[in-house]
């Protein structure tokens, strides 16, 4: 449930009204992740389904399948490019926030093959669908209310960081309610940061001032953003509307 909220400022108050050059922008922010979502789902489905590719980074147990040493490192690698990012790239720029973009991609992508080896095929389509059009919905949301989310954004990422030390000790408690809890607080929280997300790249519109580095900069960040919520909960609701192989 890794998390990138620094490639952009919000400001304190913006001009809401809608316009071509925010149309264009959000536009381009929506493609982005869109193509981003279709290359994490080949890359996640060629591990999940190709014998030689998901050798190399999970092998089969009596409980079902454990990660290898290079699928441990795959986990891991889009947070060590996403934290890494934030020591590296103090200047960032389009072309550099792009290369992040796709990296992250990628690796998340590829390392969520394991969805594949736990759930049904049907199951994972039916969700990743319930899920786009969840965040259809809450962005859309978040687009159109002149409500001002940031105070509401901010508890949600505080809550983001509680359910991941929940979900760490829930790894050595072994809770059946705490692991429900956590799916459904899940759902919750990444439901309300599609909204929150997508409100501040509107903001974040008006604050650039057509300075086209940063345009493309929020472009990429906005995405990954974007792309981090949807990943996280299309996860969630796969929890509860997954169906085992098993």
């Amino acid at each position: 449930m890794s998390d990138f909220r620094n490639g952009y400022s919000m400001p304190a108050a913006a001009d809401m009204s809608v316009d071509a050059g925010l149309r264009s922008f959000m536009l381009g922010v929506y493609n982005k992740l869109a193509l981003g979502l279709v290359l994490a789902g080949a890359l996640a489905w060629v591990v999940g389904n190709v014998p030689a590719v998901t050798s190399l980074l999970y092998t089969q147990t009596a409980e079902g399948f454990s990660m290898t040493i290079l699928g441990m490192v795959l986990q891991f690698l889009p947070l060590v490019l996403i934290f890494g990012s934030m020591f590296f790239m103090k200047n960032p720029t389009a072309g550099g926030t792009s290369l992040l973009y796709w990296a992250v991609v990628s690796s998340m992508g590829a390392s969520l093959g394991w969805v594949f080896l736990r759930y049904t095929g049907s199951s994972v389509a039916s969700t990743f669908f319930i899920t786009a059009a969840a965040f259809g919905g809450l962005s859309l949301f978040g687009y159109t209310t002149k409500k001002d989310l940031s105070g509401f954004g901010s508890f949600l990422i505080m809550a983001v960081i509680g359910l991941i030390i929940a979900s760490v000790v829930n790894i050595f408690l072994g809770s059946s309610m705490l692991y429900w809890i956590i799916t459904y607080a899940g759902v919750l929280i990444f439901s309300g940061l599609i909204a929150y997300d997508t409100q501040r790249l509107k903001m974040t519109y008006y604050a650039i001032g057509g300075d086209k580095n940063a345009m493309g900069v929020a472009t990429s960040f906005g995405a990954l953003n974007l792309f981090i919520d949807f990943v996280n909960l299309f996860l969630f609701l796969l929890r509860i509307f997954g169906g085992n192989r098993n």
